[in-house]
């Protein structure tokens, strides 16, 4: 099943402890999660029923914090940065190719990070 646009593609769940939040998950939801490269930052990835996806990894460096983002998938990623900036976002992250999956950027807006996506 395809993911309409501006719904959550991809909710990316950063944790020292991925073993215990896969547990978590797949204890309370059912989900089964697979281990990806490095194109996803080693993520376990999970696909939901609705077609969206669910990563859990690990921290890639030592500033990084736990958190949880959400990625919307959207048609055109750079017109997506370019609404987002005007409309007052932070870009933490400009586009960015991810092998294999698409395109992603990050903003800041309200002290929340979120994510754009633009599938392959």
């Amino acid at each position: 099943m395809a993911v309409p646009e501006h719904t959550v593609h991809y909710l990316e769940i950063v944790t020292p402890d991925v073993e215990a939040m896969r547990r978590l998950y797949c204890g309370a939801y059912g989900w089964d999660f697979q281990a990806t490269g490095p194109e996803l930052g080693n993520a376990f990835v999970a696909e939901l029923p609705d077609g969206s996806l669910c990563g859990i990894r690990a921290p890639m460096h030592e500033e990084e914090k736990p958190i949880v983002r959400p990625y919307l998938r959207v048609a055109d990623l750079e017109l997506a940065i370019e609404e987002a900036s005007q409309l007052g976002a932070q870009i933490a992250l400009d586009s960015m190719d991810i092998t294999g999956y698409g395109r992603i950027a990050i903003y800041i807006f309200g002290g929340i990070e979120q994510g754009i996506w633009e599938v392959a």
